[in-house]
């Protein structure tokens, strides 16, 4: 069990992670800006309410982490659907990606 605990604190730490190098490729505009700024504190979010939850002090406080997570993980699906790549085909291949992560935890967390 402890392996798939540690395996979803990667999981969540390389999906902020991916969302902070996807975010310093995009092409800079007031809607991006605002829309990245969003993106990163929810994804960065998933990845720490996870990590809280490991240490959590009662079930109750576990269970209350958890929908933290899954609750950052639907925002961030939300700002990474609303992001503009200017039709840049990798940039975009990368967009969904994020799209299917963001999605994919929430439903760990559901």
């Amino acid at each position: 069990m402890a392996k798939q605990e540690n395996d979803l604190v990667e999981r969540t730490f390389a999906f902020a992670l991916a969302v902070r190098q996807f975010v310093d490729r995009l092409p800079r505009s007031t809607a991006n800006f605002e829309d990245a700024r969003q993106i990163v504190r929810s994804s960065g979010s998933v990845a720490a309410n996870y990590l809280e939850a490991q240490e959590g002090l009662s079930r109750k406080d576990f269970f209350y982490r958890i929908k933290l997570c899954r609750k950052e993980a639907r925002e961030s699906w939300l700002w990474l659907r609303l992001v503009n790549t200017a039709g840049e085909s990798e940039r975009e291949r990368q967009r969904l990606a994020l799209v299917a992560e963001a999605h994919e935890l929430k439903l760990i967390f559901a």
